[in-house]
């Protein structure tokens, strides 16, 4: 099954060197995300745990991955314009390190970042924690208390307003800051069968979470 994730390994030849069919090979496959994907850490413990180790601040992005193009309307939803492509898109927490912490459930790829974060209640859950996060330009006017904000993001300039010189140094600070969160993503890529997703996406957040346990296993080796 490492083969299979690592390695984007057909199943058709796995099951043909073994003398079988794919069909078995696809059902172990499944049973083995399934298992790994329980043992991933829900947000609310896997911020209370970085709380207890004495952990400030968390770091939240997005990404996308790509799924196969199916016909029929129901996967129109996973067609993203900013990427212009097929997938979906999960939403990450990391600590200062890269270390991947969470992922979300998988959302359509049209969907946006700040959508998908107010559904996971991520404000609420960091409060509840007492933690901080930063986020990219992606992430603005998600915090629900300006006044008390847990979530700092970068400034966006518009068409009536630019940035003054301390906005825009400080929006060049936060995003060395987050930088860090590419890692995680890296690390997390480095399984090739998250090139091109060829299940059906409804098996995505299983998949996500199964490697999120693996990928945690082996960055703590």
């Amino acid at each position: 099954m490492l083969a299979v994730m690592r390695h984007d390994q057909r199943l058709s030849d796995m099951a043909g060197g073994n003398n079988i069919s794919a069909s078995p090979v696809r059902r172990w496959l499944l049973k083995v995300i399934d298992l790994l994907a329980a043992r991933a850490p829900r947000l609310d413990r896997a911020l209370k745990k970085l709380a207890r180790s004495g952990g400030e601040v968390v770091l939240i992005d997005g990404t996308l991955v790509r799924t196969r193009r199916r016909t029929g309307a129901a996967n129109r939803r996973n067609y993203s314009g900013k990427h212009q492509v097929h997938g979906l898109l999960f939403l990450a927490l990391t600590d200062t390190n890269g270390n991947l912490l969470w992922i979300s459930a998988a959302r359509p790829g049209r969907a946006s970042e700040i959508t998908t974060a107010r559904h996971d209640k991520i404000t609420t859950r960091l409060r509840e924690a007492g933690l901080g996060a930063i986020g990219d330009l992606g992430f603005v006017g998600l915090d629900d208390d300006p006044d008390d904000p847990v979530i700092i993001t970068g400034r966006r300039a518009t068409r009536n307003h630019s940035l003054t010189e301390a906005q825009k140094q400080a929006t060049k600070l936060i995003s060395r800051e987050r930088a860090a969160n590419e890692h995680g993503f890296a690390d997390l890529k480095n399984w090739r069968i998250l090139a091109k997703v060829r299940m059906n996406a409804k098996h995505g957040t299983t998949l996500l979470r199964a490697l999120l346990v693996l990928t945690t296993s082996e960055v703590a080796r």
